[in-house]
């Protein structure tokens, strides 16, 4: 492909993003399919680069994420906490084909990790040099990640967005949610399980009731429903963001809920794309192994 130095690949669990790069950073062009991780066996791996970007190649490929797990493509071992955000000296080889995998990050207590958040951290810390803070990484698997120097100090991951996308199509209370937003009802959320996380279950039943006696609008009761959640694990992972500057990775919708919740505590946060910085700490990644080129 004419103008691509090198392909950057983002491969998740559902999906595989793949953007054709120059060598200085910029886009070519972006590219996406559903040949997830999930959906393949370590046979099907090539097979499925060849089709999206084929044409690309034999342009280098750089990628993070779930294709470097286990039951991925080639197992690129977790670097472990506290540590740099992989990079290039930690990236493994594909044999056969001119791919590299980063790794991603474990901590051994309490047992967390991360695959591909960890580069979406080094994007951040290559945009924003010197930062000292918290990383937030909204998401199914929300991740709270302290940095200090430059380094992932320790991390920990909320299940609040699977949590949410269960309980609003598979629990009783799929009768009792909508689809829009109520910003009051969210911040009534908030404020209700930061000061009581412990009743949190019967905080989430109250929305069926209310909804069947009284009348609750489901819009709010979704607001609420993820004001509940959002707040509980606010109370979980106040050691991270007390007392600390925060940054948002993540969508943008998600990202602002998160926002508005921390800035009810009077935590000031900024955000970031997850694409930006996804494609920042692969490119910081690319330049420590082929240096920067046209």
């Amino acid at each position: 492909m004419s103008g691509a130095s090198w392909i950057a690949v983002d491969w998740g669990t559902s999906h595989l993003r793949a953007w054709l790069m120059r060598g200085d950073g910029t886009v070519v062009e972006r590219r996406q399919s559903d040949a997830g991780m999930g959906a393949l066996d370590r046979s099907g791996f090539e097979p499925a680069l060849r089709a999206l970007v084929g044409d690309a190649l034999p342009a280098p490929v750089l990628a993070c994420g779930m294709v470097g797990s286990r039951q991925g493509w080639a197992e690129a071992p977790y670097a472990t906490a506290p540590c740099s955000p992989p990079g290039a000296g930690e990236a493994v080889q594909v044999p056969g084909v001119d791919v590299r995998i980063l790794p991603g990050v474990k901590q051994t207590k309490p047992a967390d990790v991360m695959r591909g958040e960890e580069t979406q951290i080094a994007g951040y810390l290559a945009t924003n040099p010197g930062f000292d803070g918290v990383i937030c990484l909204p998401g199914t698997h929300t991740k709270w990640v302290h940095i200090s120097a430059g380094e992932i100090v320790s991390f920990r991951t909320a299940m609040t967005g699977e949590m949410f996308a269960l309980l609003s199509t598979q629990s009783v209370l799929r009768h009792s949610v909508g689809k829009g937003w109520d910003a009051a009802s969210f911040a009534s959320g908030v404020s209700q399980a930061l000061s009581r996380p412990e009743g949190l279950a019967a905080s989430l039943f109250s929305l069926r009731a209310e909804g069947l006696l009284d009348g609750l609008n489901p819009d709010a009761a979704r607001a609420r429903m993820s004001g509940l959640l959002i707040g509980a694990e606010l109370a979980a992972m106040r050691p991270y963001w007390l007392g600390q500057q925060v940054a948002l990775i993540g969508a943008e919708s998600l990202s602002r809920a998160y926002a508005d919740a921390l800035a009810m505590q009077s935590v000031p946060c900024h955000s970031a794309g997850v694409e930006d910085m996804t494609l920042a700490g692969l490119t910081a990644a690319w330049t420590q192994i082929y240096g920067e080129a046209a």
